[in-house]
């Protein structure tokens, strides 16, 4: 009974960490699989990335951002001189809240999208109920030609 519990439990855990992004089985939209197959087509090792990426629930197009935030972190964090952020905490501060705030304004727009295919899909099954309501009503009878 106690390992049934632990695999309820689980699930919830799961469905409640990545709400919007597939249920820990990765991010397997038609933009990810597509990057993917043209990584593996163009260079094995990009399509492995991709891969990666999708298996880790992000979205492919965060990657650019998120290789271009890497390349700067190693390689530009080391030539800034004299001028570092580590200095200012203030500044700090308000560069993450600024960062926290974009991420939220994102996973809104990201919330807003989902809903309206959903609301889309509705409509459209909404449409061809009606269409096929109205076809069962005015259809000839079987045997009248």
């Amino acid at each position: 009974m106690t390992t049934m519990e632990n695999s309820n439990t689980e699930k919830s855990n799961c469905d409640s960490m990545h709400r919007g992004r597939g249920c820990c089985g990765g991010h397997w939209s038609a933009a990810n699989i597509a990057a993917m197959v043209l990584g593996f087509i163009i260079f094995a090792p990009i399509g492995f990335v991709v891969l990666v990426w999708s298996i880790l629930g992000n979205p492919v197009q965060e990657l650019p951002g998120w290789v271009r935030y890497q390349w700067n972190r190693i390689f530009r964090s080391n030539s800034t001189g004299s001028v570092k952020n580590e200095d200012n905490v203030i500044f700090n501060e308000y560069q993450q809240t600024q960062h926290d705030r974009i991420r939220e304004i994102k996973d809104e727009i990201r919330k807003r999208a989902e809903a309206f295919r959903e609301f889309r899909a509705s409509s459209q099954r909404r449409k061809d109920q009606q269409e096929f309501d109205d076809f069962m009503a005015n259809k000839p009878e079987n045997g009248a030609s």
